[in-house]
């Protein structure tokens, strides 16, 4: 197991960019159903999707643990293992502590390569030794204390079933010890989001119970001449992550989509920042939403490409003739000696894996925890549920399948993206044809769930570890079936817009005529705008003569 997942590490190396993921939070009275909902998409070129399991054990006296950076395999040292470890599957562990993350680089001159414990480590540390987010901090923060901090800044979503935080780190480059950081609760009313930029920047350093910080973190910014002014003017961003083009334009364009999409407040007052404008007024942190946030709400979110705003990236020629949401990499380029940029969405065709955590206090930690997770990109999944207590991982999302480098018919990362690879030419052809399998998919699987949940409810009292076998059966199960699902779906696409002609079906069947072959099809051929772009650009170069 450890030789395939350094394999996968070191197939990513250099690859997992500073561009790469997105999170987003809703506190437990901003959901529609008294939910902590956490997201992430971990996108980077190159790596697969694929549900890591870390069984609950214990650990004899002595045990060290070896410490691997989650990037790039490379060896970084030892560490002493915790007595007892708690199970865990993917980002999400059987006390409904659930732990994401998007890289916001920072300073470069603050990485400290000496250091030990890199950021993938730490979420897979901390979610074996953690019962609450906040024990989860208190985790992260004394091991790095303890042994360095070795990848580059980071932002975390950290929540439990009754609280969600952001927690930003940045190490000191070797020149101490450790790192700096700084943790602030996302009120349980509110929603936020981060997409490796730095979000946090002024806090109230007197508010104990819902702001933790590094005893030096203003003092170390002092130090290394980020910051000279007051410490109540002190800004963790602007000190440690100052914001540029970049940072703001492929990055918090994201979070101002979120809120654009579900906060209550007017955005275009943060249209500049968003826009690139880091002298403008950056948005908050956090804010109310306009409206409950639901399960739903959420897995569309992950699916944005800023539709319907001014990065819509759906309506020039670079969506091609078919409209495609997204753009080539890489996020810049150079025409005739000027650098041009590409947006970059919520939604991103490199994704390895994405998934909404879904932490419910109103339930035994063993139901109410579960990541609704998909392999590849946001829009092109089904998600399903992986239950925080389950035993097994899915066939289809184990680590033995998601060789980056060889294709398997028994992995959901390659046959989503296989099937995606098919759509994003043809998108606005096809699109709404791989919606109908997918939401009703995911419907239905959403409301098997329910009715499993509600069976392992009413078993958990007396007999736990039924319940527990009830939600690891619909885990892989329902896995099963959207891999099944998916497989016939590519399989029809395939003969359905054969050489961009479309074949009749009735639902799912193929109409023939009555000599057994199919029915007429037709030829759409390119949308009328694109049609007078070609016109437009080429004159009567193609015009048709007029019969003689």
């Amino acid at each position: 197991m450890k030789k395939i997942l350094i394999l996968i590490l070191f197939a990513v190396a250099a690859i997992h960019s500073s561009q790469a993921c997105t999170n987003f939070i809703v506190g437990k009275k901003a959901s529609a159903d008294g939910s902590v909902f956490i997201s992430y998409s971990a996108d980077s070129y190159g790596m697969s999707g694929f549900v890591a399991h870390f069984p609950a054990a214990v650990h004899p006296e002595g045990t060290m643990r070896e410490i691997y950076n989650w990037d790039s395999g490379e060896y970084l040292g030892v560490i002493p293992e915790a007595r007892r470890t708690y199970n865990v599957l993917g980002n999400i562990n059987e006390h409904q502590v659930a732990i994401a993350e998007t890289t916001f680089g920072g300073r470069e001159e603050l990485v400290d390569t000496t250091g030990i414990l890199d950021y993938g480590s730490l979420i897979y540390i901390a979610l074996q030794r953690s019962k609450s987010a906040r024990e989860a901090i208190q985790v992260i923060t004394s091991l790095v204390e303890e042994y360095g901090y070795y990848s580059s800044g980071e932002s975390f979503s950290i929540a439990d079933k009754n609280e969600a935080w952001i927690f930003e780190i940045v190490g000191k480059g070797g020149k101490e010890k450790g790192a700096v950081w700084v943790a602030i609760r996302i009120p349980d009313d509110c929603i936020s989001a981060h997409a490796n930029q730095a979000r946090i920047r002024k806090f109230n350093m007197k508010d104990k119970e819902n702001v933790l910080y590094s005893k030096d973190v203003i003092k170390f910014a002092r130090k290394m001449g980020y910051f000279n002014g007051k410490d109540e003017d002190f800004d963790f961003a602007a000190a440690y992550c100052p914001a540029d083009f970049g940072g703001l334009r492929y990055c918090d364009a994201r979070v101002w989509s979120f809120f654009n999409m579900f906060g209550s407040e007017d955005m275009n007052k943060y249209l500049a920042w968003a826009s690139g404008d880091a002298t403008a007024e950056p948005m908050p942190l956090y804010m109310k939403p306009k409206a409950p946030i639901s399960l739903k709400d959420m897995q569309m979110g992950m699916r944005d490409h800023y539709e319907g705003t001014p990065f819509d990236v759906t309506t020039d020629l670079g969506a091609g003739p078919f409209n495609m949401p997204y753009r080539l990499s890489p996020l810049s380029f150079e025409v005739d000696g000027k650098e041009y940029f590409n947006e970059r969405p919520i939604s991103t065709f490199q994704t390895a894996f994405t998934f909404v955590a879904q932490l419910r206090s109103f339930m035994p930690d063993a139901v109410g925890g579960v990541m609704w997770f998909g392999t590849d990109d946001a829009n092109m999944v089904v998600f399903t549920p992986v239950y925080c207590c389950a035993t097994e991982v899915p066939e289809c999302y184990k680590e033995c399948n998601a060789d980056p480098l060889q294709f398997s018919w028994n992995s959901s990362f390659w046959v989503f993206n296989w099937v995606a690879n098919m759509v994003y030419p043809k998108y606005s052809m096809v699109i709404d044809y791989v919606r109908e399998t997918q939401f009703t998919l995911e419907d239905e699987i959403y409301e098997n769930s329910l009715a499993v949940e509600k069976e392992a409810l009413a078993v958990y009292a007396t007999s736990p570890k039924f319940a527990v076998k009830m939600l690891t059966d619909y885990t892989c199960a329902s896995a099963e079936l959207a891999l099944s699902e998916w497989k016939e779906l590519g399989e029809r696409m395939i003969v359905k817009y054969n050489d961009f002609a479309v074949k009749q079906t009735d639902g799912k069947k193929f109409l023939r005529g009555k000599t057994g072959n199919g029915t007429r099809l037709t030829r759409p051929g390119y949308p009328e705008e694109y049609r007078r772009a070609i016109v437009e650009q080429t004159g009567d170069k193609y015009l048709m003569p007029k019969a003689k």
